[in-house]
């Protein structure tokens, strides 16, 4: 038998694991890999946030743009208690090169590390291959990890199109207000506007919201409150 034969009859290898989505409320996989700042493990970030992002290569157009735009938030990121990681299926020295080039030629330093997950462990792990997008290459997705190790949200994007990185900071501080007040974010909703409280499972609830004037009520189920910011 070949060695590739043997390869794809053998479940332990890389390349036979299923890939799973991990869904939001799941606990986050666990994972241990090089990285450009050494080795990385999701223990290293208890008791913080976590955006885990992967992208498709190093070295590519919308790749390169995304990292800039990440790194151009980091420092808000980092003052929300988020951490920022990155992976791809590329080495460590791919990593280091590509981070290198984007700092000679567009004067960024990228301060975050950058998973080298050439046996996509981390990649199948967290679902970011898609066989009928690439076989070898991660899409973009954005994997938001509570302080607690639990995934809060989910974003995927496609090869040809680049995230929007204020949108990923918006959610971390939609997700961070609601666990802080105990409400729900509406549409478009940014820091410091109304927020929105559940709708009421009681009459007395109905009938105590209905005789609270801190409320702005559109119907006995859809009320605001003024929000606190950030």
């Amino acid at each position: 038998m070949t060695s590739a034969a043997t390869s794809a009859v053998n479940p332990t290898t890389p390349e036979a694991e299923p890939t799973r989505l991990p869904l939001i409320g799941d606990r986050a996989p666990d994972f241990e890999a090089e990285s450009t700042h050494g080795p990385v493990r999701l223990a290293d970030y208890a008791g913080r946030w976590l955006v885990l992002f992967s992208h498709p290569a190093d070295f590519t157009p919308v790749c390169t743009t995304e990292f800039v735009a990440f790194a151009g938030l980091a420092e808000e990121f980092a003052a929300r208690n988020v951490a920022l990681l990155g992976n791809s299926v590329d080495s460590v020295h791919s990593h280091l090169a590509w981070a290198r080039a984007i700092e000679d030629r567009l004067g960024v330093t990228i301060p975050f590390p950058i998973i080298a997950d050439l046996d996509t462990r981390v990649s199948r792990a967290y679902g970011m291959l898609h066989p009928n997008a690439s076989a070898t290459a991660a899409v973009r997705a954005v994997f938001v990890i509570d302080p607690e190790s639990v995934v809060r949200a989910i974003l995927y994007y496609p090869m040809n199109a680049g995230r929007m990185v204020p949108e990923i900071l918006r959610l971390v501080d939609a997700l961070q207000t609601a666990d802080r007040d105990g409400v729900s974010c509406p549409a478009n909703w940014r820091p410091g506007d109304d927020v929105l409280l559940g709708a009421p499972k009681t009459q007395a609830e109905v009938e105590a919201r209905l005789a609270d004037e801190r409320l702005t009520l559109v119907d006995w189920y859809l009320a605001s409150i003024p929000g606190r910011g950030a």
